[in-house]
């Protein structure tokens, strides 16, 4: 048996909640007699209100417009009454008003989720990954003001169409130069951000599909910039006669002999050196990116360095200036990479430790990845100079 459906709308004063002899103006929604008051954010002048008309009274300036704001919040709950109705979901005076004010799922916007997950995740990731999901929601968000002439899109509304177009739009910035903005895997990394905040809205139960299922990152892959035993030799050569050339010097080679980030070079104190099962120095550390424990047993070059550079104002380990030095000392030693504390984690991966022998395995560890997989890039860098190695020795033997 079909059952009719009861639904009103009426607007009325709250005078529980007074203030300088003026009401807020409410609306009631009634759906088989039960209610939901919704606050329409407007006052007015007791005096001045139709309790039959449920509307202000005259024709003046004020009472027009307030009357037409009324009319026009008394079509919007009618439209989310009957959307509910087409959408065959409950009708409940409730779910009228989550309409209404956006707060159901089906009114979830873009920013909504960039908001949801800025807000719970200030105190979860670093500083550096929230400043990388920053750039991704103003590029984000200048697709949408630029491409689709809006500040904001509903969520279910995101499709593959969407996707790909932010990916064009991605390869369309521009430098002050005129020269491309983003590399490939630059936006392939924007793209991957706005994934996982894809993922977000799904598990909030915000999104019913994933827009990315047919979407295919395309990661371009590349050989890791490392320094060569010959370069690293120059460098280690090399006395500058500026202190804080020499002191990022030493800092870069200290890096280069453990394997350690910038950051994790940067925090390390009298605490992280400790002595291990073999009775010699060890540093131990968690990295700052990922939080992984590492187990790092000090070669005898880092154990040096240490000992020439220790800082003793406080419980650092190191004093680390900033790596903007290194432009400088690569210029200096006529080394044409560009000089970065990656590329001393990447020397200390190929030159250091895989060129001399020491299994993938451990390598992994002692960068601190969760993955072995992680540190196959290596791998194929080492396949290279191994070629290279015998190319050489082949001409000597020629």
């Amino acid at each position: 048996m079909k059952t009719t459906t009861t639904f009103r709308i009426l607007f009325w004063l709250n005078k529980a909640k007074s203030k300088d002899n003026r009401l807020p103006i409410y609306a009631r929604v009634t759906v088989n007699g039960r209610r939901a008051e919704i606050s329409l954010r407007r006052e007015c002048d007791p005096e001045s209100w139709d309790e039959h008309a449920h509307r202000i009274k005259g024709r003046n300036q004020e009472a027009t417009r307030l009357n037409n704001y009324l009319d026009a919040k008394y079509a919007k709950l009618l439209q989310c009454y009957e959307d509910l109705l087409k959408e065959n979901q409950v009708i409940t005076a409730q779910a009228v008003k989550s309409r209404f004010l956006g707060s159901d799922i089906t009114f979830k916007f873009l920013q909504d989720i960039i908001y949801h997950h800025k807000s719970t995740m200030v105190d979860v990731l670093k500083p550096g990954t929230l400043k990388n999901y920053g750039a991704t929601e103003k590029y984000l968000l200048s697709y949408l003001s630029k491409d689709h002439k809006t500040t904001n899109i509903y969520l279910k509304s995101i499709n593959y169409q969407f996707i790909t177009g932010f990916e064009k739009f991605l390869r369309r910035q521009k430098n002050k130069k005129g020269k491309k903005q983003l590399s490939n895997n630059g936006i392939m990394k924007h793209l991957e951000r706005f994934k996982k905040l894809s993922n977000l809205a799904i598990k909030l139960g915000w999104l019913d599909k994933d827009p990315f299922r047919d979407y295919k990152m395309k990661f371009e892959k590349f050989d890791r910039v490392y320094l060569t035993q010959r370069e690293l030799k120059y460098i280690e050569e090399t006395r500058f006669s500026q202190v804080t050339l020499e002191n990022t010097k030493n800092i870069f080679l200290f890096a280069c002999y453990t394997g350690l980030s910038y950051v994790d070079v940067k925090y390390l104190t009298i605490n992280n050196l400790i002595k291990g099962l073999n009775g010699k120095d060890w540093i131990y550390c968690r990295r700052e990116k990922s939080q992984i424990p590492m187990k790092i047993p000090l070669l005898e070059k880092a154990i040096n360095i240490l000992a020439q550079n220790r800082n003793s104002s406080d419980d650092k380990l190191l004093s680390v200036y900033s790596n903007r030095y290194l432009k400088e000392i690569a210029f200096q030693c006529k080394i044409r990479k560009k000089l970065s504390f990656h590329v001393a984690r990447h020397t200390f991966a190929t030159t250091i430790t895989l060129s001399n022998g020491v299994p993938i395995e451990t390598v992994s560890k002692l960068l601190g990845y969760s993955k072995l997989s992680t540190t196959q890039i290596y791998a194929r860098v080492i396949d290279q100079k191994l070629g290279d190695d015998m190319d050489m020795f082949q001409s000597k033997l020629s």
